[in-house]
């Protein structure tokens, strides 16, 4: 019998998602021969450069709080791959994925005979598959469908979203979207489609254009941050934050937002709007406004995993992303000092978040991603972070627990205030977070 982990390591074996076969031709294929599942249920899709998979799971909470089915596509994972395919706020059961792989299995080496453009089917291609004949199954009521990687040409954009949710753009997957703001914006705007409503986080203004350019060449609605919604005003909280934010109906105050950062109190007022918007600008009732945010749990996220010495963990892996994450550690935690553990991809923007971290950090603890090949190596991880640390500060272990133990008996010799932030890539996060949280995500 073929266990969980080799379907894992099988699917995963596939092309691999950081790496792009620009086309919708072979997840097409797919969804024709499972009767297009994607068409049975509205979508709300969203992308952009940072801020998509929590905004995508307050989506998510606030309409389990009215009540309805939800299906959820998330990428990537920090554990397992059934973390990508959630059904009613849930990963998806293992033994339920492993019978979906069994049945659609057979359809995907169909298309692989084709060998459409040349290439098998990806990876993330076959998960998506998956995800949408899943929710055809359970059956939801909607989907909200978080990009993987661009909109155009992203697997999840065989399907028409509804409502499509495009967070703050800025410069990431430069080598395959693009090295400007205006490439980038545009191959995200492909999310965009004919009579649906796109709701537009704040944006640069080379973003907000092209953005704006092609709602109006497929006739979409258009709904901006600061203009037609967005956070009017929140206040650090125990635990989180409480948050005042403009709706439909006008103000929604007193709510209570179980996460830190301004950045993640803007993406709970997109996430409202989008839901309204989804509604067909029908006000969400304050309760279920409140009852939704205050659900919303978001791991790796300035998560703190651990006290004595106080360790967060954060998937942030971008310039746009570490800036926001390090104004939310200083606001909820303030560390004094902080030490940082970091370990990145390298085709990332490393001297970029580096340079950042030494703003912030006293000492740097590199270390390396042990479960992909992408992973820079610690040694090289080293050598640019003594471009931003002194010397005696500057420590390389390549093993994460190796690391993490290394930055916890720093904190403890420099006494009370000190805290460690894990940071600098998502797999990271999840390695982390598997190392130190004990629960039944982290242990399934």
């Amino acid at each position: 019998m073929t266990t969980h982990a080799e379907i894992s390591r099988a699917l995963q074996a596939r092309w691999p998602e950081h790496r792009v076969a620009p086309s919708l031709h072979r997840i097409r294929a797919l969804t024709d021969l499972l009767g297009e599942p994607q068409r049975g249920y509205p979508i709300i899709q969203v992308a952009g450069t940072n801020g998509k998979g929590s905004t995508a799971i307050m989506i998510e909470a606030l309409l389990l709080a009215l009540g309805l089915r939800v299906g959820r596509i998330a990428s990537p994972h920090l554990h397992d791959l059934t973390e990508r395919i959630s059904i009613d706020g849930r990963p998806m059961a293992v033994e339920a994925f492993d019978a979906l792989v069994a049945d659609v299995l057979p359809l995907v080496e169909m298309v692989d005979a084709q060998a459409l453009d040349g290439v098998s089917m990806t990876f993330f291609e076959v998960m998506t598959g998956l995800a949408y004949e899943a929710f055809a199954q359970a059956p939801v009521d909607v989907a909200v469908v978080e990009v993987g990687l661009g909109g155009t040409w992203d697997a999840t954009s065989v399907a028409d979203a509804d409502v499509a949710v495009v967070c703050p753009v800025d410069l990431d997957h430069t080598h395959l979207l693009g090295g400007t703001v205006e490439e980038i914006a545009a191959e995200k705007a492909g999310i965009i489609k004919a009579g649906s409503v796109a709701l537009l986080a704040h944006q640069q203004a080379e973003a907000d254009a092209v953005l704006a350019a092609r709602a109006v060449d497929v006739g979409a609605r258009v709904l901006r941050e600061g203009v037609d919604f967005g956070l009017i005003e929140r206040s650090v909280a125990v635990g989180g934050q409480v948050l005042r934010v403009e709706t439909a109906s006008g103000p929604a105050t007193d709510l209570l937002l179980p996460v830190h950062g301004e950045h993640m109190a803007r993406n709970a007022a997109l996430a409202v709007a989008a839901v309204e918007a989804f509604l067909g600008g029908k006000p969400l009732p304050h309760d279920v406004i409140a009852e939704g945010l205050a659900a919303v749990t978001l791991p790796a996220r300035l998560e703190r995993v651990r006290s004595g010495p106080p360790i967060v963990v954060d998937t942030c892996h971008n310039v746009h992303g570490t800036r926001a994450t390090l104004a939310g550690l200083r606001e909820a935690f303030d560390f004094t000092p902080l030490i940082a553990v970091v370990g990145m991809m390298a085709d990332k923007d490393v001297e970029g978040v580096l340079a950042l971290i030494a703003e912030e950090a006293t000492t740097v603890v590199c270390t390396q991603v042990a479960s992909t090949d992408r992973g820079l190596p610690a040694d090289e991880l080293g050598e640019l972070a003594a471009e931003h640390f002194s010397d005696d500060n500057v420590h390389v272990r390549a093993s994460l627990p190796d690391a993490l133990e290394l930055a916890v008996t720093l904190a403890d010799e420099a006494g009370a205030g000190a805290g460690i932030l894990v940071a600098g890539s998502v797999i990271l996060a999840g390695e982390a977070r598997t190392l130190l949280v004990h629960d039944e995500e982290a242990d399934r």
